[in-house]
């Protein structure tokens, strides 16, 4: 061969591979603008349906495919959603307070079997002497949370507190578990390693965040929320009624404080997942850690699982939070095989509605069948039983189902969701009825049968709250709730002189908006707290009751001379005291 055509065949060759690396390039940018167009469906759908409102961001292989805000963020003034609004990001805060745990870790300043006296010396001895750092993390302390309290959204959620002050009142609880011994999901826990942070560090948690994460990040959009602060973009928060929105409660933010106070958005919260790929914020082997699945694949401050793809048995890893906050459901998802990411800020309250648009999203990732949002059926039948009442919307369900099946929801949860809406609003005999429909639909699905027996609970049938739940635990052994009930159900209370009953009966003051009415009923005692449905009281002892529809129990108190002058309600580690003012 000579030289002339030596070079001619390495020219074709070479032109050749350009050739193959201009298709390689344009069919991969191809796939990225099908997934982009196949992820705009989804979300114009699921917007369009009232199923999310808010931002979204979507990177695949570390590389931003896909941002945009739907909606209204401030709906007064019809300002809409876009990738720079900021949200309240409620638990997605954890993350961050994590991690600046790590760093004080890294610096040698905090241990992770260091023990909460260690840091915070004015802490109950008796607790923090017992409960770890890594306990904290892992939301396995046994201290009780405190927006489980009884009465504390209504009560104490709007007040504002110096950190000090709120741990001694609200977050020194007597422990409901031997710490390390079990998983309880625990804001109390996150409110502590944010106090723990400051007295480490010797500033407020706000500017430890900003100076030891946020700044160096660049995350400027990014910080600690507060109410009377002016913030440019930050996106008001709504609840979803089945009449419409309505402005969610107020919140004073020294509440949540390092457990949910942050805000930020879609955009910062991907140079925040970029970052964490890098040793920017924590060394490779503090992020083992961190990422380190514990009880319940709990980590620090993240969710360790893998995603289930498609309708097979593929799964991918998963690094994933969420958030819930008054008005507002956040989700962060991380794929570090692959670098994919997607970021959901809702500000309409869309909690249930998040995980299926996540599936639908990680099923385009990774080139999946996926399912396209629907009509949401709890709606549409809410609406016929308010106006119509049961039989009508029990009548619309059959037919929907036989003749547009494709075009609403009738997944499981949606029933369910309809059957709690019902609940709420104390219309105890329909949410039996679509409660007993989502059985029929569904009578494999161990949660249908354990939210019967919670609505025949609520209605005092306790021989059928007590068959729906075993029925549960048939289907699925795992049922803590299920187990939990039937225990109380099935408790059997001492035999008293329902006479006696008389001396009991009045109204107790728990706080200005809080009282519960006891009163007599046959042969029963029955108890009704502000805003809540009636149950009974069972006796357990002379002044001692407790409820089985919930794990509390009621002492009555007595003055000298024997009458009854107030009561203490025993639930979640606390005791709360009320006075007797009827």
């Amino acid at each position: 061969m000579n030289k002339q055509c030596t070079f001619r065949t390495r020219a074709l060759f070479a032109c050749a591979m350009i050739l193959v690396s201009l298709q390689s390039a344009a069919l991969g940018q191809n796939t990225i603008q099908d997934n982009a167009a196949k992820i705009d469906e989804v979300m114009t759908t699921a917007n369009k349906y009232r199923l999310f409102n808010g931002s979204v961001l979507v990177a695949e292989n570390g590389k931003v495919i896909y941002k945009k805000g739907l909606g209204l963020a401030v709906m007064e003034w019809n300002i809409p959603n876009a990738p720079d609004t900021r949200f309240r990001l409620g638990s997605i805060t954890k993350q961050f307070t994590a991690t600046l745990i790590l760093q004080l870790v890294e610096q040698g300043k905090v241990k992770l079997d260091g023990k909460v006296s260690d840091y915070l010396p004015a802490y109950r001895k008796d607790i923090g002497e017992k409960v770890t750092i890594h306990q904290l993390l892992t939301h396995t302390s046994g201290i009780p949370s405190y927006t489980s309290l009884p009465g504390f959204l209504n009560d104490v959620s709007r007040n504002p507190y110096t950190v000090d002050d709120f741990i001694k009142k609200y977050a020194s609880n007597n422990l409901e578990f031997e710490p390390g011994s079990k998983f309880s999901y625990n804001n109390s826990g996150y409110f502590l390693l944010g106090a723990i942070i400051e007295k480490v560090t010797g500033q407020p948690y706000e500017k430890a965040l900003k100076e030891m994460i946020l700044d160096p990040l660049g995350m400027k959009n990014t910080g600690y929320d507060h109410h009377g602060t002016i913030i440019e973009k930050r996106a008001s928060g709504y609840q979803k009624t089945p009449d419409g929105y309505v402005n969610a409660p107020y919140l004073d933010m020294s509440i949540p404080y390092a457990a949910g106070s942050m805000y930020s958005t879609v955009e910062d919260l991907y140079l925040w997942d970029q970052a964490l790929y890098t040793d920017r914020v924590l060394s490779a082997a503090t992020k083992e850690l961190m990422y380190k699945p514990n009880l319940d694949n709990y980590a620090y401050g993240w969710v360790i699982t893998k995603a289930k793809l498609g309708t097979g048995t593929e799964t991918a890893p998963k690094i994933a939070h969420g958030g819930g906050i008054n008005g507002f459901n956040t989700v962060i998802v991380r794929f570090p095989a692959q670098k994919h990411l997607i970021v959901m800020l809702d500000n309409t309250s869309q909690g249930r509605n998040l995980e299926r648009i996540e599936q639908a999203l990680t099923n385009i990732l990774y080139n999946q069948p996926y399912d396209t949002p629907r009509m949401p059926l709890a709606e549409v039948l809410h609406k016929t039983i308010t106006e119509k009442g049961i039989e009508a919307g029990l009548a619309q369900f059959r037919d929907l189902k036989s003749r547009q099946a494709n075009l609403y929801d009738f997944r499981e949860p949606e029933l369910n969701t309809l059957g709690y809406q019902l609940l709420q609003a104390k219309k105890t005999k329909e949410a039996i009825e679509i409660f007993k429909l989502n059985v029929e639909a569904y009578p494999k699905g161990s949660n249908t049968y354990d939210s019967l027996g919670e609505a025949y609970m609520v209605n005092g049938d306790t021989e059928l709250a007590i068959q729906n739940y075993k029925k549960s635990l048939e289907l699925n052994s795992d049922n803590p709730n299920a187990v939990e009930m039937l225990k109380r159900l099935e408790t059997k209370s001492v035999a008293v002189d329902p006479n006696t009953y008389d001396v009991y009966a009045g109204e107790y003051e728990v706080s200005p908006t809080f009282t519960v009415k006891v009163y007599k009923e046959g042969v029963k005692l029955m108890t009704q707290a502000t805003g809540q449905p009636a149950f009974e009281l069972f006796p357990e002892g002379e002044n001692e009751f407790f409820l089985k529809v919930v794990n509390a129990k009621v002492t009555f108190t007595r003055d000298d001379k024997g009458a009854v002058t107030g009561l203490v309600i025993h639930q979640g580690g606390r005791e709360t005291p009320g006075k007797k003012i009827k």
